[in-house]
Order: C-alpha cells, then sequence, then structure tokens
C-alpha cells in the first residue's frame, strides 16, 4: 500500500489550495510552471504567505460527465435531486457508499466505494436533465453517485445525515464548505476560478467539483480515514457542514455527542458552528482535529454563496483557544518530516498503549500546513509529538493535547494529515487509542 509520504512525494507540489487539485497533472507540470500561474492580485502579502498560489487549476484530461447534488447532505429517505450539465446518451447512475472499498484511491479524479444500489440506466442527458434518487435507509456516511456513459464517467458526492442526532455517539464532519473554497470550477466562463483564491470573496456551494466531481483533497485527507472507519466497525454519524450549521446550539450537540471528529481540512466555518462548537466543549464534548489549519476563517453565507470575512483570531476568538494549536504557515508542500515522540506523550498514560512508541521515537510523517501552540493555547496543553523546524524557520509543528475543567478531551495532529496516515504501524493504534478514549464518559 503507498504510504502518505509516498503519496506527498508525488502530489504536494503547491500549498493545500493547489496540493490535490493539481495532482491530476502534476506528473506532467513542473514545479517551476506551477508557481508561475497567476496569483490573484486580491491577495495581500500576509494571504499569500498563508494560502500560497491558486491559478488556473487543470481539470481531469479524462472523459467525464459533470453533475452536482445542490444539497451537502440527505436524510435516509428523502429523494434527492441530481442535476446533470453534460450531454450524453445510455447514461447509468449507481450509488456507492465511500469506505467501502478494499483498496486506497490512487487517483485523484477517482471515488471509490461499496455500491448500494444497482446500475440504474436513466437513457439520453442534456445540459438542463435532473434525475431523482431515492436515498435509502442506509447508514450514516458520505455516499456518491457513479455516471458513466461508454468511457465517461462522474461523480457527485454527498453526506448521508443520520435521522436523528446521537444514533451514535461519534459524529464526524466532512468539510463541505472547505472543499468548495477549493474547487477551482470557472462557473460563468470567465477564465477565472470561482474561487476566493483566484480572487473576490466568495464561492458557491453546490457546484460540480473538477476532476470528474471528486471533492478536493479527497484521496490525501479524506478517503483512507473514511476506509479505516467503515473497515474497522468505528461506526459514528456523519454530517456535513450545513448539518452543523443547523444544530441549535452547543447543549443540542453536547446531548447528542461524545465526540466529535474534524478529519479533513476545516479551515472555514461560520459564526453558528463556531459557537456550536466551542459550547460542546465547554459542556464537555471531546474533539479531534486530524489535519491542520483548522477554523481559521469565519464565512458568512447567503443562500448558496459563502463570504470569506476574517479570521478567527482577529476577531478575538484565536482558533488556538479550541483547538489547542494555531496555523502559522506552509512551504508549498516541498518538506515533510517525521514526528518525533516528546516527553508529554506519556501522559495521558493510555495514548501510547500499543503503539511501541517511546520518547524519543519517531513515526509517521507530516507537514504541508502546519500548526504550533501560542499563548492563546490553554494553559495546560501537552505537546504529544513535534515536527522540529518543519519550514526551516524555527517553527514546530506540534501535536497535542489538553483536557478542560468541564472534562473535556481535546486532540490536534498539528500538521497533514493523521486522517491520511491512519493505516500506518503506529499511526493505527494511536487513532484506536484516541477513538476509545474520547468516544466515551
Amino acid at each position: 500500500m503507498a504510504t502518505t509520504d509516498h503519496l506527498h512525494r508525488r502530489g504536494a507540489l503547491s500549498r493545500f489550495a493547489a496540493i490535490a487539485a493539481l495532482a491530476a497533472a502534476i506528473a506532467t507540470v513542473p514545479t517551476s510552471s506551477i508557481h508561475r500561474m497567476p496569483i490573484s492580485p486580491e491577495l495581500d502579502a500576509d494571504e499569500l504567505e498563508l494560502m500560497g498560489y491558486a491559478g488556473h487549476v487543470p481539470d481531469s484530461k479524462r472523459p467525464k460527465l459533470t453533475a452536482t447534488f445542490p444539497r451537502e447532505s440527505y436524510a435516509p429517505g428523502q429523494t434527492a435531486r441530481l442535476a446533470i450539465s453534460d450531454r450524453a446518451r445510455n447514461v447509468s447512475i449507481q450509488v456507492f457508499r465511500a469506505g467501502g472499498e478494499a483498496t486506497p484511491t490512487l487517483a485523484n479524479d477517482v471515488l471509490l466505494g461499496a455500491p448500494v444500489t444497482a446500475p440504474r440506466t436513466i437513457g439520453s442527458v442534456d445540459s438542463r436533465r435532473i434525475v431523482t434518487v431515492a436515498i435509502g435507509d442506509w447508514p450514516s456516511g458520505m455516499y456518491f453517485v457513479e455516471l458513466k456513459a461508454g468511457q465517461r464517467t462522474g461523480y457527485a458526492p454527498f453526506v448521508l445525515r443520520p435521522r436523528r442526532l446521537g444514533e451514535h455517539r461519534v459524529a464526524i464532519v466532512l468539510p463541505t464548505q472547505t472543499w468548495q473554497a477549493y474547487n477551482f470550477r470557472d462557473d460563468d466562463g470567465d477564465g477565472r476560478p470561482n474561487s476566493w483564491y483566484a480572487g473576490g470573496s466568495t464561492a458557491r456551494l453546490g457546484r460540480p467539483f473538477l476532476n470528474r466531481g471528486v471533492p478536493p483533497h479527497f484521496k490525501y485527507y479524506d478517503a483512507p480515514f473514511l476506509r479505516w472507519t467503515l473497515q474497522t466497525g468505528h461506526d459514528a454519524d456523519y454530517l456535513s457542514d450545513a448539518d452543523l450549521n443547523n444544530i441549535r446550539g452547543g447543549a443540542r450537540l453536547r446531548k447528542a455527542y461524545e465526540l466529535v471528529i474534524f478529519e479533513g481540512h476545516h479551515e472555514y466555518v461560520t459564526t453558528h458552528e463556531y459557537d456550536v462548537v466551542a459550547g460542546f466543549r465547554n459542556l464537555g464534548g471531546n474533539l479531534m482535529f486530524l489535519s491542520a489549519n483548522n477554523f481559521f476563517w469565519q464565512i458568512v453565507k447567503h443562500g448558496t454563496l459563502m463570504e470569506r470575512t476574517r479570521k478567527w483570531r482577529d476577531l478575538g476568538r484565536p482558533e488556538a483557544a479550541l483547538i489547542g494549536v494555531q496555523y502559522f504557515g506552509n512551504d508549498a508542500g516541498e518538506h515533510r518530516k517525521r514526528w518525533i515522540v516528546r516527553p508529554g506523550a506519556r501522559s495521558p498514560k493510555w495514548l501510547l498503549d500499543g503503539t511501541d512508541l517511546t520518547v524519543g521515537a519517531q513515526f509517521s510523517s507530516g507537514g504541508i500546513e502546519a500548526d504550533e501552540i501560542v499563548s492563546d493555547s490553554p494553559k495546560n496543553v501537552t505537546l504529544i509529538a513535534q515536527l522540529p523546524n518543519l519550514f526551516g524557520n524555527g517553527h514546530n509543528a506540534d501535536m497535542t493535547y489538553y483536557e478542560s475543567r468541564a472534562g473535556a478531551k481535546v486532540y490536534a495532529a498539528g500538521a497533514f494529515t493523521v486522517a491520511g496516515s491512519v493505516w500506518e504501524p503506529h499511526v493505527r493504534p494511536l487513532m484506536e487509542n484516541l477513538w476509545t478514549h474520547l468516544s466515551k464518559d
């Protein structure tokens, strides 16, 4: 099986905005040409340092069918409307559950999963065809429709939320808003991607993704973890950002769950999301952040339009106070290091059980983007492991853990990505320990 480190040596050439979005073309595009891509004049120097270069991102060159669901999530028993924006004959559709596949995902323009329906022929489609899809009584998770017409393939993903919150005591939140922020699709045909990374301050939800419909960065940061949860029997409720936005408050989330996991890159959140998650933590709810650069920007939603406003730390709500660490930068994906276990990993005592890790041991690898302990971090935050001087600027990427006065347990990976490395020998038992101890009272 290809390791996450190997995948990133091949695919991570430019800041997270371009890492996975460019992966389909990385084999043929040299680093120098990527850095010559157009840069949005609307980004100031600080944003360029923190966000990197977006530019015009190549799409998959394989034959495709373009379709999307307008909503981020659906409930069992609902009927979803699949909007197809291509012309094709003899089209069939089939629904799959992501994570049910037996092998790792190796291409950026492929979604793998276990089928939950048989193929269904829908005949010819045009650019305005709407097809209804009956959502079955399936377990909560991430699902997608696969469209086929000869050699042409497309995918339309959606989150299947639970019928009611709290069917399981663990919730996994998928980064549906951040996926769309990194969607470099040119919706209006003006030659510029409709994302704030290419100018302006808005991005739209409900759009088809590039790369035949696969969400940005999915194979690196989401697919391995979804496959691990299903194949190891770690049952959970799955939520989209929209679902989190619809929860009344932290008390409701706390009543439903012991643990909420942010498995991917959750950079963009609304004020309500931030309030709900902080309230959940303040009431003793446990949190896991398995990548880096989470809760960095505030967004405001105007219907399906997302507006990026200000960084949470500039609004007086530094993400470190919630997560334990704070984003400090990236190096265009050029360097990765192995995590080094620090003495803090001895407490809690259960964390390293079965991992064969001791203080000073090295394991897995991380990088791309990084977080560190800062003055706004909880005073009792513990340094578990570290990527020392990751980018050569004296800053360390910090893997951390802390417990609040209310009894909340909060873990943060501090770099990309524990979720993507979950199948590796030392990471898998570490994840088992975290899941076991954070998912119970």
